[in-house]
């Protein structure tokens, strides 16, 4: 099984991707695009751009063409257009659209986390905080017009596992 889990940043997606990976060995991890892509040597502008999310995008639907068939994703193609189009609303993405549909159909589970109320981690100014939530609120903008079904989590780190292992199960 495909496993997604998408959400702005600081929202404790990478810690439930990492926690879901220790619950599932036999499944594959595949981290974040931005790390994958600044180990092997690029470079990304200091506030991100369009183009910055776009490659990571791209990279992202790599990782779900090589993955096996029990892999857990920190982060997805549907995420990081939602990046992609809150840093540039005029962001045609229609070279791409297919590629994300195409993905998007190997994906088994979507597991969502969104800023909760109240919020349960505190983003600085130097994090961005506007960004994020203009992207938690694309995020689920694109849920609905992609029609994927998501399990939404809340609550701390063991409730949000509990409900996708229920789900899951």
């Amino acid at each position: 099984m495909r496993i997604v889990i998408l959400g702005a940043h600081l929202v404790g997606k990478t810690t439930l991707a990492e926690k879901l990976h220790e619950s599932l060995p036999d499944y594959e991890f595949y981290p974040e695009p931005y790390f994958e892509l600044q180990e092997m040597g690029f470079v990304f502008s200091e506030i991100p751009t369009a183009d910055d999310y776009m490659m990571q995008l791209e990279y992202s639907l790599k990782q779900i063409v090589r993955s096996g068939r029990n892999a857990i994703f920190d982060r997805c193609p549907i995420d990081l257009l939602g990046y992609a189009l809150a840093v540039d609303d005029t962001l045609n993405f229609s070279s791409v659209f297919n590629k994300i549909q195409n993905a998007i159909k190997e994906i088994d589970v979507f597991v969502f986390v969104p800023i909760e109320e109240p919020d349960r981690i505190s983003c600085s100014d130097s994090n961005l905080p506007e960004l994020r939530n203009n992207v938690n609120d694309i995020i689920g903008e694109l849920i609905d017009d992609f029609e994927i079904e998501v399990i939404k989590v809340k609550g701390s780190l063991s409730e949000r596992l509990n409900q996708i292992q229920n789900k899951i199960q």
